[in-house]
């Protein structure tokens, strides 16, 4: 996790991102809402935080609350970026399951790819932050190049389905937080 002096990086994505989406979101089992810590009230309230009221429910979970530090914070964060790129890697093998043309079938496994990737280095990640988190901020930029990729080849497909860009704008969110 950003120390707070490296937070504008983190939070570019609470400013620029998220007050322009206005797309469906994953269904994505999400815990009820619990008032949040100190902690998870103070990374919220960066001033380069742009949707603090965003951030606050995004990291309302009992988990969140109980964060100790930025690290166990960080920890959290990577799990629930495992949690997205398994959702949004079901609903990819789902479509992949209709039938399709040959180039859009490409893409969607070019994606799956992606989003497996993603969710093996988050579940890695999570593991780096307390042993190296120089290794572990590289590891989830490297995420956001695949992710990035897929999203670059669902728009050349003209794929633009609300679901499967709202899952890339998630990806986009937890790695923005993990950098």
């Amino acid at each position: 996790m950003a120390p707070p002096n490296q937070v504008c990086l983190v939070s570019e994505f609470f400013y620029v991102v998220l007050p322009n989406a206005n797309i469906p979101l994953l269904k994505v089992k999400i815990p009820l809402p619990v008032a949040s810590s100190k902690l998870v009230g103070n990374f919220c309230n960066y001033d380069s935080i742009g949707n603090r009221s965003f951030c606050i429910e995004a990291l309302s979970t009992p988990e969140a609350v109980v964060a100790k530090d930025l690290t166990q914070l960080g920890i959290l964060i990577m799990k629930l970026g495992v949690s997205n790129a398994k959702a949004t890697l079901n609903i990819y093998n789902e479509m992949i399951r209709k039938p399709s043309s040959p180039q859009l079938l490409k893409v969607l496994n070019y994606c799956v790819e992606a989003y497996k990737y993603a969710s093996l280095s988050f579940g890695m990640v999570s593991l780096e932050l307390v042993e190296d988190p120089q290794a572990a901020n590289y590891d989830v930029t490297v995420i956001d190049l695949e992710i990035t990729n897929c999203e670059m080849e669902l728009l050349d497909a003209k794929l633009q389905e609300p679901w499967l860009l709202a899952g890339i704008r998630f990806m986009h969110y937890y790695i923005a937080v993990g950098c």
